[in-house]
């Protein structure tokens, strides 16, 4: 019962839900009928995605505030092999909320000589899996969704380094991060207690003012597709009479831009509307993992043949995730 209450009305804010429904039909609005009904949907969402969006971003960045880039790279250092891949995988997970953010510290680590299969590992990690997604996807989708989500995530990672790795693709990286040289390794100056609130505070503002347009965006799409397209509709591109949904999914969510807090209410938009749930995840680690804009920003320091790659292994491994998750949906949900 504790677990429950947790689930629906800590995470999910389900008072949330009926305290806005109350108040629209306290104003006169009919939230059975689709303009209501997409009203609360929209304003339930943004409120509860930015409420847990604030709150995890700033543990998230006091947590982030004891592994700088330097403090990383030592950390990582430490490994080889497949052990130091899983390690780039977990440190994703605890730094920066988006692709095209990751892609600086990806540039960091390679030039400064760590192996290219546990740079690659970061950035994969990075965008798809963190601790915040976790939570709010708990919310939404419920526990075991959400740990089934990370753990695949976190595979998805490991794999497609430690394959990154044995191609042994060293040479496909762009010339002026591999001559890069000289930059002296200085510890990051400790930080006070105070230091490390202003930080994780600054994060908060400056990711909340950067993704709070997609969170709008997403909600709002997902409000339509919530009380606007048939379920029919839904059920026949995405469900499970269409074998190739999850590649239909995958194959739209690349060219898009968003972070996984934009994503989450197509995600849950399209679920209750029948999408099968691997299909769904698949969207949403495509769009997180391989947005066109953070694959032109990735190409500036690689090459074509390694980006590729790259994708490749992402888009394949993202793919047999989702058909994972839908072959065994029936115990998530």
């Amino acid at each position: 019962m504790m677990w429950n209450f947790l689930q629906k009305q800590i995470l999910g804010m389900q008072w949330l839900n009926d305290l806005i429904g109350s108040l629209l039909t306290s104003a006169g609005c009919d939230i059975t009928g689709r303009w209501g009904g997409s009203l609360q949907f929209f304003l339930y969402d943004v409120l509860k995605i930015t409420i847990l969006l604030c709150v995890l971003i700033f543990i998230i960045s006091y947590i982030q505030s004891y592994f700088p880039p330097e403090r990383s790279k030592k950390i990582m250092g430490r490994f080889q092999g497949l052990p130091a891949n899983i390690m780039a995988a977990l440190l994703g997970t605890v730094t920066p909320f988006c692709s095209c953010s990751s892609i600086p510290l990806f540039i960091g680590f390679t030039s400064a000589g760590l192996p290219l299969g546990v740079t690659f590992s970061f950035l994969i990690s990075s965008p798809m899996v963190d601790l915040g997604s976790l939570i709010i996807l708990m919310s939404i989708f419920g526990t075991k969704v959400a740990l089934a989500y990370v753990l695949l995530g976190l595979v998805v990672a490991v794999a497609g380094g430690t394959l990154i790795e044995h191609l042994h693709l060293e040479n496909y990286v762009e010339d002026f991060i591999r001559n890069i040289s000289g930059v002296p390794d200085i510890d990051a100056p400790e930080l006070t207690r105070a230091d490390r609130l202003a930080f994780a505070r600054d994060q908060m503002l400056t990711t909340f003012k950067k993704v709070f347009p997609y969170i709008l965006i997403g909600v709002g799409i997902g409000a339509v597709i919530h009380n606007w397209i048939p379920e029919s509709w839904i059920e026949k591109v995405l469900g499970s009479n269409n074998p190739f949904g999850v590649i239909l999914a995958t194959i739209i969510g690349v060219p898009m831009y968003a972070d996984i807090f934009g994503t989450i209410p197509v995600a849950e938009a399209l679920l209750y509307k029948g999408a099968q749930l691997g299909t769904v995840l698949s969207f949403m680690m495509a769009v997180t993992t391989l947005s066109l804009p953070s694959m032109i920003m990735l190409r500036q320091a690689i090459k074509p043949r390694l980006l590729w790659t790259f994708i490749t292994i992402c888009t394949v491994g993202i793919i047999i995730v989702g058909y994972v998750f839908n072959a065994f949906q029936y115990l998530l949900v």
